[in-house]
């Protein structure tokens, strides 16, 4: 039987950016499939605690910029700590994503792309010509993914997306649920990938 991650996210988390390609890799290496569910960062963040960067004490926004800055390094991956185009309001993009999944696409080379182009490439996630750009380079119909990303359904698909996040206990993102236990930020990839190998019960609080 295949084992499933929950994947929660949202386009413009820069720790979403630098976990991506490790967590491809594990599922990879662990023939994991994947259940991806976008979200809306400030509904988990409203039950978790967490406030936006710029409302932070100055201390964890240093702390904040380091890290970026030690993680790519630590992963090989570019980054701008301070974009150009953030913040940026990520509901297209992540409606996007959804709209794949609802579509039954695999979105996980799409979304390496979009979330480069916030943290590497400087592009704006919130244009809709970037977002076509993508699709089309991944050889998926722009126009419509567009358009069913634009509709209620989609939305609500993101809302309920949030709710199993909260009930899932995620503070933030990225987390990564397996069989109940959610592994919280890109620095968690690793617990995640002992976990697949050892096979090993779900930790309960």
């Amino acid at each position: 039987m295949t084992t499933t991650v929950d994947y929660y996210f949202t386009s413009a988390s820069p720790f979403t950016y630098l976990g991506h390609q490790p967590l491809r890799a594990v599922l990879s290496k662990h023939g994991a499939s994947v259940r991806v569910k976008p979200v809306n960062l400030m509904g988990i963040w409203e039950i978790s605690g967490a406030v936006p960067p710029a409302k932070r004490p100055p201390v964890r926004q240093r702390l904040r910029m380091v890290e970026l800055q030690r993680i790519a390094d630590f992963r090989g991956m570019p980054i701008n700590k301070m974009p150009k185009h953030w913040p940026v309001d990520p509901a297209l993009a992540d409606h996007v994503i959804a709209a794949l999944v609802a579509e039954g696409h695999d979105p996980m080379s799409y979304m390496e792309r979009v979330f480069a182009a916030v943290w590497a490439n400087e592009e704006d996630i919130a244009d809709p010509d970037t977002l076509a750009k993508y699709l089309e380079l991944e050889k998926f119909d722009s126009a419509s993914i567009l358009e069913r990303a634009q509709s209620e359904e989609i939305s609500a698909i993101r809302a309920q997306n949030t709710k199993d996040a909260v009930e899932a206990d995620a503070v933030g993102v990225p987390t990564y649920v397996l069989n109940g236990e959610a592994f919280f930020g890109q620095d968690r990839v690793e617990y995640l990938d002992h976990a697949l190998a050892t096979g090993r019960a779900a930790f309960k609080a």
